[in-house]
């Protein structure tokens, strides 16, 4: 089991851009896959992005396609979430996660972060 601890959650304005931070609490199996989510006040847990601890492939939601970039820093065990362009709807929890599935399913990661308040002001 890792424990994952998100920071730099916060409120800022439309079109702005913010960095999320994930560390781990050791080093991740070489199998691992690490996603970030979402969950807005009254709605459920939602994909946003995820990638392969080592190789690096990714994947993303429809929504934030070509605005969020995930990515990870193998040596410090850390995993981020660049957002640019950020819109009202993008206001949530935003959550890391683990896996060692190649997948975009909340309930098939195993280990998750506390959560890391993003709030848009349009």
């Amino acid at each position: 089991q890792v424990q994952l601890v998100e920071s730099g959650g916060r409120s800022v304005q439309a079109g702005d851009s913010l960095r999320l931070s994930c560390a781990a609490s050791s080093r991740p199996f070489s199998s691992s896959v690490f996603g970030w989510f979402r969950q807005a006040l009254g709605k459920e847990r939602e994909f946003v992005a995820l990638i392969r601890w080592h190789g690096g492939s990714s994947l993303y939601a429809d929504s934030v396609k070509g605005r969020f970039t995930i990515s990870r820093d193998n040596p410090s065990n850390t995993l981020y979430l660049q957002m640019n362009s950020l819109k009202a709807e993008d206001t949530a929890i935003y959550y890391c996660a683990r896996t060692s599935r190649y997948t975009s399913n909340p309930r098939e990661y195993e280990d998750w972060g506390q959560g890391t308040q993003v709030t848009v002001a349009s």
